[in-house]
C-alpha cells in the first residue's frame, strides 16, 4: 500500500494540492490526472452533500489521489460522515483555542484517542471486509488533522493549539484573519509570520493556501510542507486574462 498523505507530510515531502468546491467531478479527475498530490474539498464555503462528496472521494481514489475535506465550523457530526466515506483527513476552520483543537481531535479519532463512532461497514472500512483492529489502527495512525487559525484570538493561542495531541498542523486563513483583525491587533502579515514561526519551532505541519504558481513556489521555499491552490482564484485569473487579452 502506498504511503498515506499524513505519512508523506510527516516525512517531509513537499505536497501540492488543489482546493475545489462541489460539484466538481471533472475538476477532481483533471486535478488527479494533472498530478496533484491531494485534493482538498471545501464544504465550509461550498455544498456539503455527503452523497456528492462520496462520489468525489471515490473518483479521486481511482487515480490514487487522497482527498481531505474542509468541514463546516464545529460540525463534529460531519467529521464522522466524511471520514466514513474514505477521506484521509480534515481541515477544521476557526480554531481559537486549545479546546477548539481538542474537540476536532475528539470528533475525528477513534477511541482511545477520541470518541468518533466506530463502524467498518462504510466505504472507509471496505464495507465490512477490513478487520476492526486494522481499520481502527489505520485511521488512528493516518488521519491528517489540520486546524485553521483565522482570528487574532487564534494567533495569540497558536502555541497551545499546536500543542494539542494528535493535531498535525495549521493552515492560516488570511481572508478571515484580515476580516477579524482590528486596528489594535497586529498586522495580518505579522500575525501570519508569528504563526509560521511557532509551527517551525514546534515541528507542526504548515499548510498554505495560494492562488498562483509563484506563490506556491514561495510558500514551499518559506517552509510550508503542504500547499493548496485555490482553483477558483487561479481559474478566474486565467479566464479574466483571456478576456482582457481580446479587448
Amino acid at each position: 500500500m502506498s504511503a498515506s498523505l499524513r505519512e508523506r507530510a510527516r516525512r517531509g515531502d513537499r505536497l501540492l494540492g488543489v482546493l475545489l468546491r462541489m460539484p466538481a467531478e471533472e475538476l477532481v479527475e483533471m486535478a488527479a490526472v494533472a498530478g496533484f498530490d491531494f485534493i482538498l474539498i471545501d464544504t465550509e464555503h461550498g455544498p456539503a452533500d455527503v452523497v456528492a462528496l462520496r462520489q468525489h472521494i471515490a473518483l479521486a481514489s481511482i487515480h490514487g489521489v487522497p482527498v481531505i475535506v474542509r468541514v463546516a465550523e464545529h460540525d463534529t457530526a460531519q467529521v464522522l460522515r466524511i471520514l466514513d466515506q474514505g477521506a484521509q483527513g480534515i481541515v477544521a476552520p476557526h480554531l481559537d483555542s486549545a479546546a477548539d483543537a481538542a474537540a476536532v481531535v475528539d470528533a475525528a479519532m477513534y477511541p482511545p484517542v477520541g470518541s468518533r463512532g466506530f463502524a467498518t461497514y462504510s466505504r472507509a472500512g471496505r464495507f465490512g471486509l477490513t478487520p476492526p483492529e486494522e481499520h481502527s489502527r489505520w485511521f488512528l495512525e493516518h488521519t491528517l488533522l489540520i486546524g485553521m487559525v483565522e482570528s487574532p484570538a487564534g494567533v495569540a493561542a497558536v502555541g497551545e493549539i499546536v500543542a494539542t495531541p494528535r493535531l498535525d498542523g495549521i493552515l492560516v486563513g488570511p481572508a478571515d484573519l484580515a476580516a477579524s483583525s482590528g486596528p489594535e491587533d497586529p498586522s495580518v502579515g505579522d500575525s501570519i509570520a508569528a504563526v509560521h514561526a511557532e509551527l517551525a519551532r514546534s515541528g507542526a505541519l504548515r499548510m498554505d493556501i495560494v492562488g498562483t504558481r509563484a506563490a506556491a513556489a514561495a510558500s514551499f521555499a518559506d517552509g510550508a510542507g503542504l500547499v493548496v491552490v485555490n482553483l477558483a482564484h487561479a481559474l478566474m485569473a486565467e479566464l479574466r486574462g483571456f478576456v482582457a487579452g481580446q479587448r
